[in-house]
């Protein structure tokens, strides 16, 4: 059995070493366990108007009777696609990579015991 997980492990780091996993997450060496994460914009414009779409949708959703208030117009509608785009964005595409791989040599170890 020990001799089984050593190699289960060394496979595993093996895996992780082919491909660069855990791209995500930048530390941020300035504060402990802090990570950061970039959002790819074209402009401060657009920026603005991602904040302000998060922004609007919270309003809304935390009181629904927000779109009848008057500070909201139909220049302040949500732009749905925006918090769409940002959600892709925040995806971790090679740390899901990863998962898929490490649940393969999880079944694999699962038929063996």
């Amino acid at each position: 059995m020990q001799i089984q997980n050593k190699e289960q492990a060394e496979n595993l780091v093996q895996l992780m070493s082919k491909v660069n996993y855990f791209t995500k997450l930048k530390t941020e060496h300035t504060i402990g366990n802090s990570f950061s994460v970039s959002l790819k914009v074209s402009s401060y414009y657009e920026l603005n108007r991602m904040v302000s779409d998060l922004l609007t949708a919270s309003i809304t959703l935390l009181h629904p009777d927000a779109k009848s208030l008057s500070g909201f117009t139909k220049d302040n509608a949500i732009n749905v696609m925006t918090l769409l785009e940002i959600a892709l964005q925040l995806l971790p595409e090679e740390e899901m990579e990863l998962l898929d791989d490490l649940h393969k040599v999880y079944l694999k170890s699962d038929t063996n015991l």
